[in-house]
């Protein structure tokens, strides 16, 4: 039995499960997202949210609140009379007032295998921590955090060669699945809910930029998932010949020498055990790149320095 839902979401995470729920024949009576923002060649136009181009071109109301305390925000949102609230990456606390005004609650889409990586960075902060494996999670929110109780779970694994887009996108889709899924059981009464456990409960804080920059003294696995934890954004980075360098994708190889060494004419550097060889790169103000283009525009001899 279709359900009647007030979908909300911002970015393009959050676009498959849209499509998915339409799709599945779910009525979406309302699309909840974030305000346009100024971007554009000169940051002039307003640009609007991937949820916000999704759901126009479906036909869907959308609505771009700048808060949902107040008492204009909850009668408004009561009034779609909707059965359920799916939440995806929306990027707004919902009070409790909102939480519960859907008959038969909201449910939120989270990227880890919580409670492990509660909060704002989970993908990149699994990949970061050299997490073996992550997933996707559909949670019935309460006001907490991220502590809700868990209804459904996928699993998946991260590989070394796996950037945070990579993880991302392949979350998306698993995670599409999943809510269709669980609203499906909802729809049926069968949606089972467990509460979540205390024990292994960590923070996925907000990337700040001053992680960014690369420290090769440490070992190169623990390298390599900085790099590929913070791809393509904002971009791990380090200083060469006083210029900074993203570092986009790399892998393991072999080799020692000082942290930040070049080890050959492959872009091997050293860590502080082991070695990275680099597979894409941006430089300051340029587009990114091969690692066999980058050094047809900057020659490197072994022996040169990544800081």
């Amino acid at each position: 039995m279709p359900l009647r839902l007030i979908f909300m979401g911002t970015p393009d995470f959050s676009v498959p499960t849209l499509l998915e729920l339409v799709a599945h024949r779910h009525e979406i009576a309302a699309v909840y997202t974030r305000a346009p923002k100024p971007g554009g060649r000169r940051g002039l136009q307003l640009q609007p949210t991937q949820v916000e181009e999704a759901a126009r071109k479906l036909g869907v109301p959308v609505l771009t609140p700048k808060t949902l305390k107040t008492p204009e925000a909850l009668e408004e949102f009561r009034a779609f009379d909707a059965d359920a609230a799916v939440v995806v990456a929306y990027g707004m606390i919902l009070p409790q007032a909102i939480l519960d005004a859907p008959k038969l609650g909201c449910y939120n889409l989270h990227a880890s295998l919580l409670p492990r990586w509660r909060g704002a960075a989970p993908i990149n902060r699994a990949i970061m921590a050299g997490d073996a494996e992550s997933g996707v999670m559909v949670m019935k929110m309460d006001v907490g955090l991220d502590t809700g109780d868990v209804a459904m779970a996928e699993r998946l694994a991260i590989t070394d060669n796996m950037t945070a887009l990579d993880l991302h996108d392949r979350l998306s889709r698993l995670g599409a699945d999943l809510m269709v899924r669980a609203m499906a059981a909802l729809a049926r009464g069968g949606l089972q809910l467990k509460q979540q456990s205390e024990d292994g409960v960590t923070y996925a804080a907000k990337i700040d930029k001053a992680e960014a920059r690369i420290d090769w003294t440490r070992p190169a696995r623990e390298v390599l998932r900085h790099i590929h934890g913070l791809s393509p954004f904002p971009g791990a980075w380090a200083e060469l010949e006083n210029a900074r360098v993203k570092i986009l994708r790399c892998e393991l190889a072999k080799g020692t020498g000082a942290p930040g060494e070049v080890l050959d004419d492959h872009l091997t550097i050293a860590c502080g055990e082991g070695a990275i060889r680099l597979i894409e790169l941006q430089r300051e103000g340029k587009a990114r790149m091969q690692a066999a283009d980058f050094l047809r525009g900057v020659p490197l001899k072994t022996g040169a320095k990544f800081t």
